[in-house]
């Protein structure tokens, strides 16, 4: 081997080290790359199914606060349901009741109300007809009787006595210008109770108008009866 092919040797030796090292810190660096981006992988995809938990997690609770929303509205509207429904079959009885306790109610709610004791009384006109009178006459007695003196119990014991009282009651009654309740000719439509007007001025004891004036007050009494 002469002198150049010598030298062409050694560098092409030289050259192979040279280019055998660059494929080798290649390799290493591609190497290094490939770890870290599989690392770096690893850790996005592990915070992606971490949020993917969160939110579904999230989801769940909001999902579970809003179930449970809506049954308490669920809840609270069948309860005022049934509330509602214990009002009308309150309003139902009073309507069957028998006619003496119709009337000694009634009767009893003109006396609450009536404030001069001349006032007219304004009834449905079944109501009218069938306890009108009755009423009026009830109520006047218990206004006169609560302006009267109250006789002794020997005097009112007797016959001639318990006449003597009522003449006593009806003179009071008559001084004092109370117990002159009146049933009007007017009749309108209402289911139960009745309107005591005094000109201008009424007032309104209606059985639905009486109910609702004390749903408020006995709500939440009725809930107790019923829910607890």
């Amino acid at each position: 081997m002469n002198g150049i092919e010598k030298i062409t040797a050694r560098i092409q030796q030289d050259s192979q080290k040279e280019i055998d090292a660059i494929l080798a810190e290649a390799r290493a660096k591609a190497a290094e790359i490939t770890a870290q981006a599989q690392a770096e992988a690893k850790a996005a995809g592990e915070e992606v199914l971490a949020q993917g938990r969160r939110a579904a997690a999230e989801r769940e609770d909001r999902m579970a606060s809003t179930a449970q929303m809506e049954c308490r509205k669920a809840l609270l509207a069948a309860k005022q349901e049934v509330i509602e429904e214990a009002f009308q079959l309150a309003h139902k009885k009073l309507l069957a009741l028998p006619t003496e306790q119709y009337v000694a109610l009634l009767a009893d709610l003109a006396v609450q109300a009536s404030t001069t004791g001349k006032e007219k009384l304004i009834f449905s006109p079944s109501d009218r007809a069938q306890v009108g009178k009755a009423v009026v006459m009830a109520a006047n007695k218990k206004l006169a009787e609560a302006v009267a003196p109250k006789l002794p119990e020997e005097v009112t014991a007797s016959k001639a006595g318990a006449i003597l009282d009522k003449v006593v009651t009806g003179a009071s009654a008559v001084l004092s210008g109370t117990g002159m309740l009146t049933l009007a000719e007017e009749t309108r439509p209402m289911d139960g109770g009745f309107i005591l007007s005094d000109g201008a001025v009424e007032v309104n004891c209606t059985f639905d108008t009486l109910i609702r004036l004390q749903r408020g007050a006995l709500a939440g009494a009725v809930a107790k009866v019923l829910f607890e």
